[in-house]
Order: C-alpha cells, then structure tokens, then sequence
C-alpha cells in the first residue's frame, strides 16, 4: 500500500514537467438504501471511488470503497443492529500496469477470462454479491499471437481470510484468414473443509471459424479434480454454435444458427458457463450448471421488410438419464410504423423432475409500444405471466401481470412499474403487489442521479433501454455516479 502511494507521488511529479503525457480517469459511485423489512437496520450506504493515473506507459489504479453497512441482496440476512463485521472503509482494487507495444503487464486486482469464458472468467457482479477476481499478476501480449497468463489468489468461499490460488494460460493464433485456434490450461488449488488444498485442472481447445455467410465456434475442455478428500472426478465440457446469414428473395435478410451443449462434472468457481438458451436457465433449480447436462438450441433471426422484423429462439436440454429435462422457447416480432415501434414477444420455459416428481413452466406473453408523444419518448408495455408447478400429483398455479411506462425527454427519464401476483381473478383483491418508480437525471456531462422508490419482485428489468438482473428489493435507492 505504502509503495503504490509513493509511486502515485512520483508520477505526479513527473506530470509537472510533461503534462502532456499525464491522464487521469475516475468514477465516483455514490448509493444510499432505505430498506423497508421487518428487523432490519434500514439504512445502508456504499461509495466507491476508483481512479486511473497513466504517465506514458504506466497507469496506476485504486477504489476507495466504503460500505456502512454493507448491504446484502438476500433478503433473509437481515440486520436488526449495526453488525461490527459489516462495517469496513478500506483501499481494494488496486493495480500497476505497464503497456508497450504489444506488450501488457499488470499487478494487482484482475478482471479477466479466457475464450467465451467457459474454462475461466474472473468478475464481479454486484447485484447478486458475486466476486471472483483474482489478486496477483497477468502478463498480455496481443499480436497475430494472442497470449495471456495469470498467477492469482482470491479469498475462500468458507474462510474469507483464506485464500484460494489459480494460476493458467492462454493462448489464441489465427492459422488462416478464416480459422483460429486456441488452447487454455488452468489450474487451482482450493482450500475445502478439512483443511486440505485440493488441485483442479482443467485442459481445453477451441476453434473457430468466420467467413462471408457463416461464422462458428467449437470448444472442448477436459478437468482433473484430485487430492480432494476421496471425492476426486473427470469431468468435461464443450460447446459450440455457428451461424449462416442468407439473403432469400422473400425476405430483407434471414439469419439461421445453432448451438450446442455438453457438461458432466464440469463445474466449478472461476467460470461462466453458457446455457444456450434465450432466458440463461439452469437445466434444473436444484442442480448447479455443468455438473450433468446436455443441450441444443436453435435460432431465426429474419428481417421480413424496412418495417417488421422476427426472431425466435428454441432450446432443449437434458441430463444423462433423461430424468430432468426443460425446453425454452422464445419468439418477438417487431413493426416499425412512421416512428412508433410495436413489439409482440411469447416466453416459454418448461422443467421436468422425474427424481422429485415436479414439473414447471412459465408462461409470458407480452406487447409494448414505443412512440414519440409530444417531444417525449414513450413507451409503454404489458405482460401476463403464467406460472403453473405440479409436484407430486399437487397442482398450484398463478398469473403475475405487470404494466410498465417509461417516459424521456433531454437528460430527464421516468419509469413506472406495477406488478402483482394472484390465483385467479377472483382472488386478485387479495393478491401480492409491487409498485415502484425510477428517475434518472444527468445533471452534468459527467454526473447521473437515480431514484428509485417502490417495490419490485426481482429478475430480468429493462427500463428505457437498458436491461439488467436485479434483486428483489423495497425500499428507496439513491444514485449517484460521477465520471471525471
């Protein structure tokens, strides 16, 4: 810590004489939540502070983070008093890094992935409290040959104050004009319960494949976990899509693709597996992604006329006893009138459960409008989600309608939205309802203020264009994030 501060002195030295070679980039993420549930603190605050300095080759990085408390996306860990172990002001995030030619290295918190991420991703997600980011040092070097290679530690799932290692490389080298090929090898060591650091390695090829009318991709990795208390396996996993763009005389353009899906005991931390359908579900709720299962998916995208347009997507899996199974299917299509925009989309996900005798689906249909409304953008949209389980020979069901409005104008945005949750019609007076609004408002170039106030039930929300994963939540959120 005492050398990066020195180091950050000196560069700022140096700048007096060579201003022109100095830049200086910065975030300031600024969040206050009132949370309203019963035993619960109710005040949370968060502000991250993180800065970039480069002189020539170097650049210096570091987030001052302050969590008072810091807050939990699940709702179950409430807190009835300020908990000591939750309070924390500290330096994360930080990092040297020297870029040259094709040449990068880098020392300290890393952010990286290997391919598509399905033999190595290290991030950080926020709303679902998610953090797999490496401490250590990363070594880039980017030409026609692409190579990447790590030595990292990241805290212990079950002891924070212990630390998991991973170290790998990667490499990517583009043998035609067409075809390139890559090659990953991965390792960690990963502290269990009894004390013992057991070893996973993992192995893997990719190749892939872009030309006019057609690109794909095939990836196949093979993993060793051993030293692991008599739980030791092999595992494997591949996936692979490809695409073929076609301009048929009956349509503008139509694009045809197809993926593919094969994992058994391939999982584990440092990872990102791709699902390979529409909605990004697990094959069951109870089971982790890559441990057993396999899948295909199919796509359409088609551009009929200048003014509509249709796309669907859809995907089967299963596990190796064909004892669990789902489908999801996803269909829109989209008319463009003058300037309004008319969006139909239809949702499916079907699960099946021999083992548990469950079956589930989910049913979503829905329509929204957007238009210019004198001078403002707006947009309004309506769905009517179906939810139907059957566990045991006993059926329950209900339906989860919602209605959304956005309305814009210049640095100002506005989105309601209401969605409730009932048996049947006659039961809607005692059903379950969220309400909830948001504003955002640049009030500079540089800084964005978001209120949020309401309730929401959580998953997939898109407001104004943007779409994202969140958390159930009530209570009020404010904002604020500014750029320099």
């Amino acid at each position: 810590m005492k050398k990066l501060l020195i180091l950050l002195v000196v560069l700022i030295a140096v700048s007096l004489s060579a201003a022109d070679n100095l830049y200086l980039n910065g975030l300031n993420e600024a969040t206050y939540i009132y949370r309203t549930a019963e035993d619960s603190l109710h005040s949370y605050f968060r502000d991250a502070f993180s800065f970039s300095l480069g002189y020539r080759s170097f650049t210096i990085g570091m987030k001052f983070l302050a969590e008072l408390p810091k807050y939990s996306t699940d709702q179950n860990q409430l807190l009835a008093d300020i908990d000591p172990n939750k309070l924390s002001t500290r330096w994360t995030e930080r990092y040297l890094e020297y870029e040259k030619d094709n040449l990068l290295l880098h020392g300290g918190t890393i952010t990286e992935s290997f391919g598509s991420g399905m033999v190595f991703r290290a991030w950080e997600d926020l709303e679902f409290d998610t953090d797999t980011r490496l401490d250590g040092f990363l070594v880039k070097y980017d030409d026609k040959l692409k190579l990447k290679a790590l030595y990292g530690a990241l805290p212990n799932r079950n002891q924070s104050t212990r630390s998991d290692l991973a170290y790998g490389i990667d490499a990517q080298y583009p043998v035609t004009k067409s075809i390139t090929a890559g090659a990953s090898l991965l390792t960690m060591r990963t502290l269990n319960l009894l004390g013992i650091y057991n070893q996973q390695d993992v192995y893997a090829g990719r190749l892939s494949l872009a030309d006019d009318g057609y690109d794909g991709s095939v990836e196949y990795a093979a993993t060793s976990l051993f030293n692991n208390s008599g739980v030791n396996h092999e595992g494997t996993g591949i996936n692979a899509n490809a695409n073929i763009y076609l301009t048929p005389s009956f349509a503008r353009s139509l694009t045809l693709g197809a993926g593919y899906k094969y994992y058994d005991n391939f999982q584990y931390r440092l990872q990102d597996l791709k699902a390979n359908n529409y909605h990004n579900e697990t094959l069951a709720d109870n089971s982790p992604a890559g441990s057993d299962e396999e899948g295909l998916q199919g796509t359409l995208d088609m551009t009929l006329t200048d003014y509509l347009a249709l796309s669907t997507s859809y995907a089967e899996a299963w596990d190796s006893a064909y004892k669990k199974r789902m489908n999801d299917l996803y269909a829109e299509l989209e008319w463009h009138l003058n300037y309004s925009t008319i969006l139909f989309e239809y949702s499916h996900i079907e699960k099946l459960d021999k083992e548990t005798d469950h079956w589930q689906q989910d049913l979503k249909p829905a329509l929204s409008l957007s238009m210019p409304l004198r001078g403002y953008s707006f947009t309004a949209k309506a769905e009517y989600q179906y939810i139907e389980k059957v566990s045991h020979e006993a059926t329950a069901w209900h339906y989860e309608p919602l209605l959304q409005l956005d309305l814009g104008k210049g640095n100002l945005s506005v989105s309601l939205q209401a969605e409730s949750w009932w048996k049947d019609s006659s039961d809607m007076l005692n059903g379950i309802y969220w309400a909830n609004a948001e504003i955002k408002y640049s009030m500079f170039k540089h800084t964005d203020l978001t209120l949020f106030a309401g309730k929401q039930a959580g998953g997939k929300v898109c407001r104004n264009g943007i779409c994202r994963y969140v958390a159930p939540f009530q209570g009020v959120k404010l904002e604020a994030v500014t750029r320099f």
